[in-house]
């Protein structure tokens, strides 16, 4: 409580320094206030401004206007009136409202303000608030057509509203998402409409739509951790991590300590980082690192599933690269038990491919077509299924060379040298000879095959460029592979191993 005059004069020394500090201190406070109260024309300025930025479409400027003219002088009902008008159009209803209820305070009989307020309460699905405003501008304008239309819109939308939350008891769901769409479109800002119906899409399990209204309730409230944390929330529950992880950020930024948000970003941000290591090892063609992050995936989350899903999926595509093909077959399969999936399928029926089992891999290969009838893969997949289920009757010069269809030129080279060695006749003799005769023809085959890229890619494909009875070029034709050394055995030249 401040003192009297009369009381500061009576304090003793120190204390009347402190008191006449006080006084001063105050003094200069209420000076600068005056000092910053708008006059009339600084107002009127800001008036003007404000309006020629509401012409040009820029309401944030506008609004920055309006606010100086309302700060200068807070009892104008017209600056209120028009600031409110300005707080609708950015879609802030819930400060609209405060403003056109101030110019009521300031005007009861102001009409376009109550028609204004009752139009948002309307908007909002606050049918009670909006039924009280348009009662009252009809008493005074009972003709006014605009406010007949809403008038008569309000108590079916009240009824309705009332028969949707029957529905959803019921867990007539779908029903309940068709009947809050028609509400919606009389009142697109009820944020309870709006959670009712995100609710009845996860219900049906379609979280995207659900994440859709969540989104424009977050809008409309104009917050909120809880809608950052539930969207992100969903999104991880579909499996995109990348955008979960952006959204909960979005919490942190309202509240770095959040105590839902901040443990489930510690959680989240693991995860991605794992599932984004994979793929970009998977590009790189770097399987083991993809390898160790897919399986990083499964530890970190041993729950959500389609998080797990979208390890087991990434498991599957780098263990068939790598030619593990067991491994990735579990992989496919753990995915495949979750979510049917072209690209799952084509990466199964190519580990099949790697193990030999061609009708499974073209079966496979089907399933992917039958998801997906333009898959392109699926289709060159099945052909080649079949061109290397007849080249198994015939020689295999991986096989020959014990190496991985993925080896290089150097590996093959290598490979070639050890069998080459290993088979020479030279080394063999009678019947085991013809044996080796044998096997170093097909070690000399493989290595011309595999070393030669065009070659190599005929094989790959099902066609083997050393067979007589296949017209491609570069292979060997006639009736022997190594016709040309008809004149002669092919095993008096030298090879000269380095």
């Amino acid at each position: 409580m401040a003192l009297p005059l009369s009381d500061l004069l009576m304090i003793g020394g120190g204390e009347k320094k402190l008191a006449a500090c006080l006084v001063l201190l105050l003094l200069e406070l209420f000076l600068e206030g005056a000092e910053s109260t708008a006059s009339p024309a600084d107002i009127e300025n800001h008036l003007e401004l404000g309006k020629e930025f509401l012409a040009r479409g820029q309401l944030s400027d506008a609004l920055t206007h309006y606010h100086a003219a309302v700060e200068g002088d807070a009892n104008n009902y017209l600056t209120l009136f028009k600031r409110g008008t300005v707080y609708l159009a950015l879609g802030k209803t819930r400060f609209a409202v405060q403003d056109f209820s101030r110019v009521l305070e300031l005007k009861p009989d102001f009409t376009a303000a109550r028609i204004q307020r009752g139009v948002v309460h309307m908007k909002s699905g606050e049918y009670e608030q909006a039924l009280l405003d348009f009662d009252q501008v009809l008493q005074e304008e009972p003709n006014n057509g605009l406010v007949l239309e809403h008038y008569s819109r309000l108590a079916p939308a009240q009824e309705q509203w009332l028969l949707v939350q029957q529905l959803i008891q019921h867990s007539d769901h779908q029903n309940a998402i068709s009947m809050i769409t028609q509400l919606l479109e009389i009142s697109p800002w009820a944020v309870p409409f709006r959670q009712a119906r995100s609710d009845a899409y996860i219900a049906i399990n379609d979280p995207l739509s659900a994440i859709a209204d969540l989104r424009q309730v977050n809008r409309l409230t104009q917050d909120s951790t809880e809608g950052h944390y539930n969207i992100a929330q969903l999104l991880y529950t579909i499996g995109h991590a990348t955008n979960a992880l952006k959204e909960i950020r979005e919490c942190l930024k309202f509240d770095p300590e959040h105590k839902l948000c901040f443990p489930f970003y510690k959680k989240l941000r693991k995860v991605e980082k794992q599932l984004v290591n994979a793929e970009q090892a998977r590009e790189e063609k770097q399987f083991a690192e993809c390898i160790a992050a897919g399986e990083a995936v499964l530890r970190n989350e041993p729950e959500e599933t389609m998080i797990r899903y979208e390890g087991h999926k990434v498991l599957c595509t780098c263990y068939t690269a790598d030619e593990q093909f067991g491994k990735a077959l579990q992989q496919c399969k753990e995915a495949l038990d979750i979510m049917k999936d072209a690209q799952v399928y084509c990466d199964r029926a190519d580990a099949l491919l790697g193990t030999e089992m061609y009708d499974d891999a073209i079966h496979s290969f089907q399933a992917a077509l039958d998801l997906e009838e333009s898959n392109t893969r699926a289709k060159e997949g099945i052909q080649r299924a079949k061109k290397l289920q007849k080249q198994s009757e015939r020689r295999d010069y991986y096989k020959i060379l014990n190496v991985k269809r993925s080896a290089s030129k150097q590996e093959i080279v290598k490979a070639y040298r050890k069998a080459a060695q290993k088979w020479h006749p030279d080394n063999f003799r009678d019947e085991e000879k013809k044996v080796a005769e044998k096997k170093f023809i097909d070690i000399a085959a493989a290595k011309e095959v595999l070393t030669d890229p065009e070659k190599r890619r005929q094989f790959d494909n099902g066609e083997d460029p050393l067979d007589p009875e296949s017209n491609q070029r570069g292979g060997f034709h006639g009736e022997h592979p190594f016709g040309h050394f008809q004149h002669g055995s092919p095993f008096q030249f030298k090879f000269h191993f380095n």
